[in-house]
């Protein structure tokens, strides 16, 4: 398959990043890598969408600290980045609406394909381009070839973001647009997906009765589709079986298969908060030094609980 031909696919990761760990990023990394492989994708960004201050969880720290610690633990890369939206809304966001508006978004600025564009989504676009003449402008920035510079903008630019509130909006909106201008999109884009990225974790949740909707589980699986990375021991051709939902969309799951089978524990959260709690010198192994010097500057984890 030639470039033109294979998807071109986002990776969009949600969660609580409290705090954000080295498997997390390694996540990305190896999703990438396997889709890479399979010759029927191009993975052409990343996007890791910090949850809402909202959402209750116990020993959650504030988003802006956790948003700050994202950006910190993605800052040489040049193709993932954090997206505050989620963060910056009225109130907690479900997965499925995150997905929507990060689908609607790509839809308006990039003028590709996406999936799920035949349901209407009633979750708010912020910064949309409002007239022709926005996203023309946006579309000539493809010629452009200065991902790199981009992608340092963006970081720069968005370390400071929290501190902006008359003019957020915007300025969301300029950034995200300067980004997706510099993707290694083809002239003719036939399709471009978003997909959620996810540990097996997440797939076991699914099986939870109650825990989702089933109209919410029907969106992500079946319209957008997602990408799961395997903890260790973790049969997930059990899980899939356990669900109907995931059985009906089995093609649209692709479980990256680790030959060198890395230890997904890393992934950890909350081991990485009580290797911080106890003093536990294995706390490198989880979490990358400019994370660590973040949270000992700012006191965070130290005396939380969960």
């Amino acid at each position: 398959m030639t470039d033109n031909t294979k998807t071109h696919v986002i990776l969009l990761s949600c969660g609580s990043f409290n705090p954000i760990t080295k498997g997390h990023i390694h996540m990305f990394e190896k999703a990438r890598e396997y889709l890479h492989k399979t010759g029927k994708f191009i993975v052409i960004g990343g996007i890791i969408s910090p949850v809402h201050d909202s959402y209750g969880k116990p020993g959650l720290v504030p988003s802006r600290h956790r948003l700050t610690m994202c950006q910190l633990a993605v800052q040489s890369s040049d193709w993932i980045r954090v997206d505050p939206w989620e963060c910056y809304q009225d109130t907690w966001q479900t997965t499925c609406s995150v997905l929507e508006h990060h689908r609607d978004l790509m839809k308006r600025v990039t003028g590709c394909i996406l999936s799920n564009v035949n349901t209407p989504s009633t979750t708010p676009v912020i910064g949309q381009p409002q007239n022709e003449t926005q996203t023309a402008i946006y579309q000539n920035h493809n010629t452009m070839n200065n991902k790199p510079t981009a992608i340092k903008l963006w970081g720069k630019m968005s370390e400071s973001m929290g501190k902006i509130c008359c003019v957020r909006s915007y300025l969301i909106h300029v950034l995200f647009v300067y980004w997706v201008s510099n993707f290694c999109l083809p002239i003719y884009c036939p399709e471009l997906r978003i997909l959620l990225l996810c540990g097996s974790d997440l797939l076991e949740s699914f099986c939870i009765p109650g825990l989702w909707k089933d109209s919410d589980m029907e969106v992500i699986v079946g319209d957008f589709g997602i990408v799961v990375v395997p903890r260790d021991g973790v049969d997930t051709e059990r899980i899939m079986n356990h669900s109907s939902v995931l059985r009906k969309n089995k093609d649209n799951i692709t479980v990256v298969k680790d030959d060198a089978n890395h230890p997904m524990s890393i992934v950890s959260s909350t081991k990485s908060r009580l290797a911080l709690q106890h003093g536990d010198g294995h706390v490198v192994d989880y979490l990358n030094q400019t994370v660590i010097d973040y949270i000992l500057q700012s006191q965070l984890y130290i005396n939380a609980s969960g």
